[in-house]
């Protein structure tokens, strides 16, 4: 029993844990140009979901007040 125990629940979490330990010790800081990169990326990104929320919203508000009839 005490086998079965350690195959279904202590081992996996082992190997999860040396898997974790592995992955943060190759993570390394991003330098600047690789910084400003991603956050640019990042910020063209908030603007076009900007654009398409504020145009659908745009579309929206007339069809909704032909369709409810205000």
């Amino acid at each position: 029993m005490s086998s079965e125990a350690h195959d279904f629940a202590i081992a996996p979490l082992k190997q999860f844990m040396k898997e974790s330990i592995h992955l943060v010790k190759k993570c390394t800081k991003p330098d600047r140009k690789e910084f400003t990169a991603i956050a640019r990326a990042t910020g063209v990104g908030f603007l076009i979901m900007g654009f398409v929320g504020f145009f659908v919203k745009l579309i929206h508000i007339p069809i909704n007040n032909i369709l409810v009839g205000q």
